[in-house]
């Protein structure tokens, strides 16, 4: 249901489409049944109704029809016959292509890259997110103004018609140029907010943790869990979750406080996926730098998923572009209580969990902390009576382990983070 201008109610059009990819044979590709399949649940994802399928086996991709004239013709006899209204294809296509196919399908074309820039346009929420989102959009399209045809002019709603809206669409190259450098200084305004904070943390020597990992592995359902276990009131910082591909969009911050005090911070990241639009990448490189600062990845696998390896590596491939994947890393492998997941190897740094049942968290919480407590100083302290506020300070932040009270103070044992090891050093015994 959307919302005109006038605030009145009006229906969206029902997206009755049929998929259409490419198999060019390439050993480096996914498997086309495979990524038709995620095509389709990425439609599904955009509120599409997907009637049928069609696989093109091709040795190469057609400069002017992708899929080639004649196999078009036939796309646009089973249009007629289900009463399609939309073709959605499983690669990017030029602007050529988009204006030759709608001239011989006439139903509207989209392509892979803008079925995800939909979805993510449905899904932002926060100022910051809309704004990646739009200018993702923007510099995709910007190179098709003369190519996109019907596609730039098409009225009413549906898929690829969300963000920046039809007047923005029709805006020509300069406008548009200035519109993206508008949209990169509030990015960069919105922004600063989170390096301040970032900057905090270094300061005070705040461990902070990042969830990586392909969309709908569990990332949020692994932040709640993981939330459950901290000391501090949890409920009202638990994110949402859903299985669907890319149900949360927005980078979230929680701080853990675990039972014997230790604390980091943690953060959720957009998921990836395959083919996933380079304009996104770019666009969401200012909130993904939170994965380049971070000082340990959680990689978030569906072990349920039968392409969970194609998953690892595409996640690991945005990393690598994030020069990202230097950063130490454990393989969190995921809902365990879906999947036999004793069955996989054990080469890598991993961890079987399932988040939704808790299973293996408490061994994953093990292996967060032997990464990101390794330095933790182990120290005994006399502090004299007269400074009961750094005492009330240790006791507070730290794990105590002994505490007696001697002659000339406050002994105790405890582990301290370098900063406070060293603000509070002149009280070592």
């Amino acid at each position: 249901m959307l919302v005109n201008e006038n605030n009145e109610i009006i229906n969206e059009l029902e997206q009755r489409v049929i998929l259409v990819g490419i198999n060019t044979g390439r050993r480096d590709e996914i498997d086309i049944e495979d990524s038709m399949e995620e095509l389709k649940e990425l439609s599904k994802a955009a509120g599409a109704n997907v009637l049928d399928m069609v696989i093109q086996n091709k040795d190469r991709v057609d400069s002017a029809y992708f899929i080639g004239k004649g196999k078009a013709e036939e796309i646009n006899l089973m249009c007629t016959a289900l009463d399609v209204n939309t073709v959605i294809f499983n690669d990017e296509l030029t602007g050529s292509q988009i204006r030759n196919l709608e001239e011989i399908l006439k139903v509207a074309i989209i392509d892979r890259t803008t079925l995800i820039l939909d979805i993510f346009a449905r899904r932002a929420h926060t100022k910051e997110a809309k704004l990646q989102v739009e200018i993702a959009q923007l510099r995709y399209r910007l190179p098709r103004l003369v190519g996109l045809g019907n596609s730039l002019s098409r009225t009413g709603a549906g898929i690829g018609t969300r963000g920046p809206g039809e007047q923005k669409l029709e805006l020509d190259r300069r406008r548009i140029l200035d519109r993206i450098s508008d949209i990169k200084r509030q990015i960069k305004e919105v922004s600063k907010h989170r390096e301040i904070q970032r900057a905090k943390r270094k300061k005070n020597k705040v461990p902070v943790v990042s969830l990586v990992g392909y969309t709908n592995a569990g990332k949020s359902t692994l932040m709640n869990s993981l939330l459950d276990l901290s000391t501090e009131e949890s409920e009202s910082k638990k994110v949402y979750s859903e299985d669907l591909l890319f149900a949360t969009l927005d980078t979230y911050h929680r701080r853990i406080i675990l039972d014997d005090k230790k604390e980091f911070v943690l953060t959720d990241t957009v998921g990836f996926v395959s083919k996933l639009p380079h304009h996104l990448v770019d666009a969401f490189k200012a909130t993904l730098d939170e994965v380049i600062e971070a000082d340990l990845l959680i990689h978030v696998v569906d072990s349920s998923n039968k392409n969970y390896d194609m998953q690892i590596k595409v996640t690991n491939e945005v990393l690598e572009s994030l020069k990202a994947l230097d950063r130490p890393m454990i393989y969190a492998f995921n809902k365990c209580d879906k999947a036999d997941c004793e069955i996989l190897t054990k080469d890598r740094n991993s961890v079987i969990i399932s988040a939704l049942t808790g299973q293996g968290i408490d061994c994953l919480v093990n292996s967060i902390k032997e990464y990101i407590f390794k330095d933790m100083i182990k120290c005994k302290m006399l502090i004299p009576f007269d400074k009961g506020e750094v005492f009330s300070y240790l006791h507070e932040k730290s794990k105590v382990y002994n505490v007696s009270y001697e002659a000339n103070g406050t002994y105790l044992e405890t582990e301290l983070n370098e900063a406070d090891f060293n603000r509070y050093k002149k009280y070592l015994v």
